[in-house]
């Protein structure tokens, strides 16, 4: 009994299909759901792998979290140098360049809206 982990993060946005298109072509995400939810609105879950037990739905419905505010979200990546050149392929224009901290190097982003991430190369063991 108790709480497992985590299964859903909120992000919000101001248009979801902008969004969409952000998280899946530049962050390379794929789409877990993408379904009717209220009027002009639609539940869009995307995710960083298929197999990704944490999704990311793309929210506009509440008013206490408006588009861009959502900071401090890190994704890890195991080649840092190389997933940074690859996003900046697909467009992600917003990224810091790579720095480094007693606990690891790191680039931040933002997507469209302005929510702030931060792209972590993973601890080698």
């Amino acid at each position: 009994m108790g709480i497992q982990r985590l299964a859903i993060v909120s992000v919000p946005v101001s248009d979801q299909d902008r969004a969409k298109a952000f998280y899946t072509d530049v962050l390379g995400f794929v789409v877990g759901r993408d379904s009717p939810f209220r009027d002009n609105a639609r539940w869009i879950e995307v995710k960083p792998t298929t197999d990704s037990t944490l999704t990311i739905t793309l929210v506009t419905w509440f008013p206490s979290m408006p588009p861009g505010s959502l900071r401090g979200l890190v994704l890890l990546a195991d080649d840092l140098d190389a997933t940074y050149a690859t996003l900046q392929k697909r467009g992600l224009s917003t990224a810091t360049a790579i720095q480094s901290a007693p606990w690891g190097r790191y680039a931040t982003f933002s997507d469209p809206d302005g929510n702030g991430w931060v792209l972590q190369e993973a601890r080698q063991s």
